[in-house]
């Protein structure tokens, strides 16, 4: 029995002359996903893209689990083709190609969905078909209409007919690559990674930038980054990670500013290296994983003085989130283990004790000058590390 996956599109359906332009980009993500799997025929027809192996050998478990992660799918299922595009071949293999499903529930229902009108029964006609079938091959169960166990779905399209069972959620969103680019600015803590994650829902194709200070962060600490971003990438796709060189600004930051103001400059210069960095490589946004009054530098007088130092959009995708919605989808996409692994970053050297929450702008930019940074934004630029960041050895 031939099995494929039918990946179902969510609101890509919504868009408009451009639609094309999204399912195109859709399906070159998912090639580009399962490619290492195996070979695949992939069609898109009626809101629904059909993947079929073109070898028996293809494990189509771990092809859906690929599948699941890749954004623009709202629902994914495995589903059954049917020998022959008819009724009699329908019956057949749905209580034969749903057996151990079936077996294992009490109530079930049938939805039949007939795209080829030219096929000679109506929806309802196979609906009620199927399932007198189901019955007879399975006497213990019941149909429960309203809150079936098990929902078994058949659907006649134009070359074939296929059965399946429940449809498994998808990653939902829209296709990364078709929102534009952007540069995550990524520390090795639990909000900034589910902020990328969020962005690349949106179709952001993303770039990461981190700042490091050794001695004061470890090698170890830019290694945790590294192990973020490949969870990030099962879902994003591959990106660059530019590291900073951070130490001389922060050491400079320590002598030559007042101290309550020490987090907002650093904040500040992180967005002006940051936006440099996106320009040169062509991003127009910058992201953060900053929560309104999380902490003393997210208040709204604090983010003001940190977004007057980029001329880019920034995207805060967790402004308006509790810390526990965001652990909650940072356990979804498994980085949590890997953010409270205990090696500290840049953001946390030089604390200040008493960190301002209502600061005033004109006097940090004139805090900021003291510092005469300009040369040291130079040099950091001119000393990135460049690591490629990919999901082969996820």
């Amino acid at each position: 029995m031939k099995e494929i996956i039918l990946a179902k599109i969510g609101e890509l359906v919504l868009k408009g002359l451009n639609r094309r332009q999204f399912e195109d980009k859709l399906i070159k993500n998912i090639k580009k996903t399962i490619r290492h799997l195996g070979e695949f025929e992939i069609k898109n027809a009626q809101s629904t893209i059909t993947i079929i192996p073109k070898d028996d050998f293809i494990d189509l478990d771990e092809v859906c689990e690929h599948v699941g992660r890749v954004f623009g799918i709202v629902t994914y299922s495995r589903a059954a083709i049917c020998e022959e595009k008819s009724l009699d071949s329908i019956l057949k293999t749905a209580p034969e190609y749903l057996s151990e499903q079936l077996s294992s529930v009490k109530t079930f229902k049938v939805e039949a969905r007939r795209s080829d009108k030219r096929f000679p029964y109506k929806s309802p006609e196979i609906a009620r078909e199927t399932g007198g079938a189901i019955l007879r091959a399975f006497p213990h169960l019941k149909v429960d209409v309203h809150s079936p166990e098990l929902t078994v779905t058949v659907e006649v399209r134009d070359y074939y007919a296929y059965v399946r069972g429940a449809a498994i959620r998808g990653a939902g969103g829209i296709p990364v690559g078709t929102g534009g680019k952007a540069v995550i600015l990524i520390s090795g803590g639990i909000d900034s990674p589910v902020a990328a994650y969020m962005m690349a829902k949106r179709g952001i194709r993303l770039t990461a930038v981190h700042f490091a200070s050794p001695p004061y962060t470890s090698e170890r600490a830019e290694q945790k980054v590294v192990k973020l971003l490949k969870k990030v990438a099962l879902y994003s796709g591959d990106m660059n990670m530019y590291t900073v060189p951070f130490t001389e600004i922060q050491e400079t930051i320590r002598k030559k500013c007042p101290e309550d103001y020490f987090t907002l400059i650093m904040r500040r210069l992180m967005m002006k290296i940051s936006e440099r960095i996106a320009r040169e490589r062509g991003c127009q946004a910058l992201i953060t994983g900053e929560s309104l009054g999380q902490v003393a530098s997210q208040t709204i007088g604090a983010l003001g003085c940190t977004d007057d130092a980029a001329n880019l959009p920034v995207f805060r995708p967790l402004i308006g989130m509790d810390k526990q919605e965001i652990i909650d989808i940072s356990y979804k996409i498994d980085t949590y283990d890997i953010s409270i692994e205990p090696y500290e970053d840049c953001c946390t050297v030089f604390t200040p004790k008493h960190p301002r929450t209502k600061p005033v702008l004109e006097r940090i930019k004139a805090a900021e000058e003291l510092g005469e940074f300009e040369p040291m934004i130079e040099r950091a630029l001119e000393n990135l590390k460049v690591t490629y960041i990919n999901t082969k050895d996820e």
